[in-house]
C-alpha cells in the first residue's frame, strides 16, 4: 500500500479539534504532527478541512444474498464510501437469512471480493437456531439480531420461553429490534376497516406508534437485566423510550441503544411530501420525539449513530401502504445529512464524532478502528464545507435502488475524500473500485 499524506488538516477526535497533518503507511496512520519534513506517494492538501475517523456503521441490509435489484455489497458499500462509512455491519435478514454458519461464511466470501468498505456481519435468530446461537464464536459475528417486532421470513422471535433461552444464554452482544407485533396488528386493522388498501402513509407512525415500541423494547430491557444480557437496542424512535437507558458511560453499562440518522433528520410532517418513501419500522414519529432524541445524544443516554440503510426499489415504494415495503436509502448521504446537525449547533462536532465512530468500535469491541491515532487502521474522511450547499440533485446515486429520500435537499458539508485501511476509496467526486474493505476484528 502507498504512503499518503494529508497536510493542513483540522483534525476531529476524542473530544478536541486540532491542526495538524497525518502520515498513513502500510494501511494505518503512521504519524501525527507537524510533517513538513516529509513526502509521500501522494499528498492532499486538506486547506483546513476537518479529518475525521470514519464512520462505522453498526446497521445496515445491504440485501446481498437475495435482492440484487435492490442492492449488494458492490452497489452499496460504494455508495457508503462516498457517504463517509468506512465500515459497515450488515443485518441477517437477507434471503437465505444469516441463520447457520453456512450463511454466514458465504456472505463473508462475497464481501471480501465485492466490498469496498470493512465489513462485519451479524447473525440472526429463529425460534430453531437457538443451539447454533449459543455456541457461535463471538470473534466471528459482529452481533446477534433478534427481531421482537414484525419481520421477514422466520426471524420474528415472540415465544416467551424462546426469547428467555436466547437472552440467558447469547454468548455476544445481542441486538433487538423492539416492536410490540398484536398491537401493530391491531391498529393496522383498524385502519384497514376505515381506508382499505389506501391507507395514508401518515397513518404508519400511528399504527407503529411508541406504545408498540415501548412495549417491546421495555421487555428486553427487563430480560437483559434479569440474566445480565449486554443487550443493544436498536433504532429507538421515541421520547418515551429514552428513560429505559442509562445517562452513564458506555464502560459502566450492560444496555445500551442506538439512534438512526433518519429518525434525527424526518418527523411526521415530512409524510405528505415523501410518503411511503420514509416508511420505516419501527416509524418516523413526532417533532417531539425527534427532539428528545436528538437532546439525548447529548448525553450518554443514546450511544451510537446508525444508518439503518435499508432500499427497496421505486416501483416497489409507490404501492400501496400494505404492500409498500418499509426501509429506505441512506448510507451515501450518511454523513454530510449527520452534519446538517453540526451546522445546526444541535450537536457538537465532537459529539458526533463519538456516537459514529468512537463509542461505535468500544461497543463491538473492534480493534484499531474507530479513532485518528497511531498505529490505528486509517479509515479516514476529509470533510469539505459547501458554504452555498450542495443539492443532492447534482450527484449520481450510487445505491443500486437508484433514489434518496434527501432529493431536493442542499448539504452544507460533503465528503471530500474517504481512506479505508489506507486505502483511497473516493476521492473528490470519484470512486476507486481497486479499494479492497477487511473483515472487521472483534476482539471479545
Amino acid at each position: 500500500m502507498s504512503r499518503i499524506l494529508i497536510r493542513n488538516a483540522r483534525l476531529v477526535n476524542e473530544g478536541r479539534e486540532f491542526d495538524a497533518d497525518l502520515l498513513v503507511s502500510h494501511g494505518r496512520i503512521d504519524t501525527i504532527g507537524s510533517l513538513d519534513h516529509l513526502s509521500a506517494d501522494l499528498e492532499i492538501d486538506a486547506q483546513g478541512q476537518w479529518l475525521l475517523p470514519g464512520m462505522i456503521d453498526d446497521q445496515v441490509h445491504f440485501r446481498d444474498p437475495g435482492a440484487p435489484e435492490k442492492g449488494s455489497i458492490h452497489s452499496e458499500s460504494r455508495a457508503a464510501v462516498a457517504g463517509g462509512i468506512t465500515s459497515f455491519m450488515d443485518m441477517p435478514n437477507t434471503s437465505p437469512a444469516t441463520l447457520t454458519l453456512a450463511a454466514l461464511a458465504d456472505k463473508k466470501r462475497r464481501a471480501a471480493v465485492a466490498s469496498v468498505a470493512n465489513y462485519g456481519f451479524h447473525f440472526g435468530v429463529s425460534n430453531d437456531n437457538l443451539d447454533t446461537v449459543a455456541a457461535l464464536d463471538p470473534t466471528q459475528v459482529a452481533g446477534v439480531k433478534v427481531f421482537m417486532g414484525a419481520s421477514t421470513g422466520n426471524l420474528l422471535v415472540d415465544d416467551p420461553e424462546v426469547l428467555d433461552r436466547l437472552f440467558r444464554q447469547v454468548p455476544t452482544l445481542l441486538l433487538a429490534h423492539c416492536e410490540h407485533t398484536p398491537s401493530i396488528q391491531l391498529a393496522q386493522q383498524r385502519w384497514q376497516q376505515l381506508y382499505g388498501e389506501q391507507i395514508p402513509a401518515a397513518a404508519h407512525p400511528r399504527i407503529r406508534d411508541a406504545e408498540a415500541c415501548y412495549r417491546s423494547s421495555s421487555l428486553a430491557v427487563a430480560l437483559a437485566k434479569k440474566h445480565g444480557t449486554r443487550l443493544h437496542v436498536l433504532h429507538l424512535t421515541s421520547a418515551r423510550e429514552l428513560a429505559l437507558f442509562e445517562d452513564r458511560p458506555l464502560a459502566q453499562k450492560r444496555i445500551t441503544a442506538e439512534v438512526c440518522l433518519h429518525h434525527l433528520l424526518f418527523d411526521d410532517r415530512d409524510y405528505p411530501r415523501l410518503g411511503h418513501l420514509i416508511k420505516c419500522n419501527p416509524a418516523i414519529k413526532t417533532q417531539a420525539d425527534r427532539d428528545a432524541l436528538r437532546q439525548a445524544l447529548n448525553s450518554q443516554r443514546l450511544d451510537v449513530i446508525g444508518s439503518d440503510h435499508a432500499p427497496h426499489t421505486w416501483e416497489q415504494k409507490q404501492q400501496p401502504y400494505t404492500r409498500a415495503p418499509a426501509g429506505l436509502p441512506l448510507v451515501q448521504h450518511a454523513l454530510p445529512a449527520l452534519l446538517e446537525l453540526v451546522a445546526d449547533r444541535v450537536l457538537p462536532l465532537t459529539t458526533l464524532v463519538e456516537k459514529t465512530s468512537h463509542r461505535v468500535a468500544d461497543l463491538f469491541a473492534i480493534p484499531d478502528r474507530g479513532y485518528l491515532r497511531e498505529g490505528y487502521w486509517a479509515d479516514l474522511v476529509l470533510i469539505r464545507p459547501e458554504p452555498e450547499g450542495l443539492a443532492v440533485d447534482r450527484q449520481p446515486i450510487l445505491a443500486q435502488c437508484g433514489w434518496t429520500p434527501f432529493a431536493g435537499r442542499r448539504f452544507r458539508h460533503s465528503v471530500a475524500t474517504t481512506l479505508v485501511s489506507g486505502q483511497l476509496a473516493w476521492h473528490q467526486g470519484r470512486l476507486y473500485d481497486h479499494c479492497q474493505g477487511l473483515p472487521l476484528r472483534f476482539d471479545r
